[in-house]
């Protein structure tokens, strides 16, 4: 979506609370932030999308709040890793288990290749921690710039190179071992 096209949607939604204008930056944007979530949540469907319903929920509350100086996409995300963060902080202090059996998540029963591939980097991005694997899965596989992924995550830049690179040698060192 253009940046003014956004902005005339955003201007709809804070002027004229139009909330047709809010669902089509929800639609815009709603597969990226669920895959974002898949990928922070090691696959776990039902969370990712408690956690992206939140995200927006709060970005349409909050969207006076925008003042457009980053992407509106920026600022979703910020919003998001906000809500993951709370999410994981939450479920420790209740001592819950973040490590879910990978068999758990994809199911047992299937044995290709591909699938054995897919787990075994799943497994790997588990094994990560919260900030590392929001590091890793907005820089890599939602292909944010650094700048960006650092604003996201509220980090200087260089900060976000040190999770970037411990991720990789703990992701190298768990995939070198399987």
């Amino acid at each position: 979506m253009k940046k003014l096209d956004e902005l005339a949607l955003i201007t709809r939604c804070v002027l004229a609370d139009d909330r047709q204008a809010f669902g089509q930056l929800v639609e815009a944007y709603q597969s990226q932030v669920r895959r974002f979530f898949l990928n922070l949540t090691s696959g776990d469907a039902a969370l990712s999308d408690d956690l992206a319903q939140e995200t927006f929920i709060k970005a349409y509350i909050n969207l006076r709040s925008f003042k457009g100086i980053a992407a509106f996409s920026t600022w979703l995300y910020r919003i998001g890793y906000n809500e993951f963060y709370s999410h994981s902080r939450r479920a420790s202090e209740e001592h819950l288990t973040q490590d879910t059996p990978v068999e758990a998540i994809m199911g047992a029963n299937d044995n290709t290749e591909a699938l054995d591939a897919g787990l075994t980097v799943r497994e790997a991005m588990s094994r990560l921690s919260d900030t590392e694997r929001a590091a890793v899965t907005l820089f890599y596989i939602e292909d944010k710039p650094l700048k960006q992924v650092a604003r996201i995550m509220s980090l200087p830049e260089g900060t976000v190179k040190s999770h970037l690179h411990r991720a990789k040698a703990r992701m190298s060192a768990f995939l070198k071992n399987n």
